[in-house]
């Protein structure tokens, strides 16, 4: 089951003492993650566990979400820290040159010469784009410009191909 999730947030937070808690999402936009019906919980890497929704919603510039059998304050803070996920067939397909970051996270990193750059550690936003942080012999900060940067992805065969000097 672990492979058909995708994380897509955490529990940050309490939400006033009938058991709410803030969530942060990784969706865009961010309320995009209560369009999903069925959620996952764990805690760094346990076994997903399936956890039932009883309310969801904007509040200020978060979101703050009701689990089933939550119903104070004590019992919320047990959720902070949980990661969220959803199962990866809810997901919508994306379009040419689009991924999921989850997809581009632990992909080799090369140059279109076949020399590697290291692995893709994570992603990140920015105003203007994505960023892909690149582990190896030493960290790289690569922008995510597909077409440009980023001249091929192919998650079949694990890799990304970047057009970057790695000497930068």
């Amino acid at each position: 089951m672990a492979d058909d999730i995708v994380l897509m947030g955490e529990v940050v937070g309490l939400h006033g003492v009938r058991g709410w808690v803030k969530v942060f999402s990784h969706t865009e936009p961010r309320a995009a993650i209560l369009d999903y019906p069925r959620w996952y919980l764990r805690r760094g890497n346990a076994d997903w566990a399936p956890v039932e929704r009883t309310g969801g919603r904007a509040q200020g510039k978060g979101l703050v979400v009701a689990f089933e059998g939550v119903n104070d304050r004590d019992e919320a803070r047990e959720y902070i820290g949980l990661q969220i996920g959803i199962p990866r067939g809810d997901l919508p397909e994306l379009p040419e040159g689009q991924y999921y970051w989850a997809d581009l996270e632990g992909l080799t990193a090369r140059t279109p010469d076949g020399e590697t750059l290291g692995r893709v550690a994570h992603l990140f936003a920015t105003g203007a784009n994505d960023v892909l942080v690149i582990k190896g012999d030493r960290e790289r900060l690569v922008p995510f410009v597909y077409g440009e940067i980023v001249r091929r992805v192919d998650l079949q065969a694990g890799v990304i191909e970047l057009d970057w000097d790695p000497d930068f």
